[in-house]
């Protein structure tokens, strides 16, 4: 009998938003992926969830998925998890998804945290048809991806990190121009949590004031009027 797949959601933040599904989970299955096992057994003591953990990260999971889809095959159950938030989503977790699926292995993915959703709800930009775009590219690609969504009228949604949030505002004000509606939003759910919106050229200029730049990014653009 074939083992199972479970994607689990881990806080983006605030430990309380684990759920009790997520953590009943984690201390039934055989085997926790974890992206970096020192991040994730932080959480998992603090749970009390004494499951063993494998490492499985970007660097590693071409090696390693197939041995560990075998594994599912003899009837192993294992659950999957980042360091915050939704596996696959701007995270390792495709790739073994996909297998899993191609070998009839049943996958179960638990409801959970991810961050791009409050930050879009919380934006106050139209919500009801939206477009999530992670990442952008850091330099090769980056033009053409920006050029694209130029004409895109439903929201966008997009992560950053710190140190490229100031260059990624100024290239959304010269492709979306300064009067674009926006709202960035950092740590959330946790202690220092923020979110500031206006149009590009207020927004742009807040952060253009600030002595540093820190937490990890959730961007909203409003999309182009029609």
């Amino acid at each position: 009998m074939k083992g199972k797949l479970y994607v689990v959601p881990t806080p983006i933040g605030n430990l309380q938003d684990m759920t009790f599904r997520a953590i009943s989970v984690l201390k039934e299955v055989d085997l926790i992926l974890s992206e970096d096992t020192r991040t994730s057994g932080k959480l998992l003591k603090y749970f009390e969830i004494v499951t063993s953990q494998r490492s499985y990260h970007k660097f590693n999971e071409h090696k390693i998925v197939d041995s560990l889809v075998s594994q599912l095959e003899q009837g192993l159950s294992f659950a999957l998890i980042s360091d915050a938030g939704t596996p696959a989503i701007s995270d390792p977790g495709y790739l073994i998804v996909h297998k899993a699926i191609e070998k009839d292995i049943p996958v179960e993915t638990l409801p959970g945290a991810t961050a791009f959703v409050p930050a879009l709800v919380n934006s106050g930009l139209p919500a009801e048809r939206f477009v999530f775009e992670g990442f952008l590219p850091v330099k090769k690609g980056r033009k053409t991806r920006l050029e694209s969504l130029q004409d895109e009228t439903r929201t966008m949604i997009f992560y950053e990190s710190p140190h490229k949030l100031l260059k990624t505002l100024q290239d959304f004000e010269i492709y979306f121009g300064a009067d674009r509606q926006i709202s960035v939003s950092r740590e959330i759910s946790k202690l220092y949590e923020e979110t500031i919106r206006g149009n590009l050229s207020e927004v742009l200029q807040i952060f253009n004031d600030k002595a540093s730049v820190k937490g990890e990014f959730v961007i909203v653009l409003k999309g182009k009027k029609i």
